[in-house]
């Protein structure tokens, strides 16, 4: 979401402060485009909650993993243990 920025007011101020025509509407669109690069909250917490919810399909993911590999490795012992009686 970007944030709404007057880069016509701000070339006005500068103007208004002394710096010349060309340099302050130059000045007033590189800092508008730097402003208008910049995270709102609600971005913030858009990327807040896809990371949540990519953390959560993660954690499911390794429990199985986890789960499947000890199975796995329980039937190689018990395996182990009938092959040696």
């Amino acid at each position: 979401m970007a944030i709404p920025f007057d880069t016509l007011k701000l070339a006005r101020r500068l103007e208004a402060a002394g710096f010349a025509p060309q340099q302050a509407g130059d000045m007033a669109e590189a800092i508008g485009e730097a402003v208008s690069s910049l995270a709102t909250k609600a971005d913030l917490t858009a990327l807040e909650m896809r990371i949540d919810a990519k953390l959560e399909i993660l954690k499911r993911d390794m429990t199985i993993r986890l789960g499947s590999m000890m199975i796995v490795a329980v039937g190689f012992i018990l395996a182990g243990f009938k092959l040696i009686h």
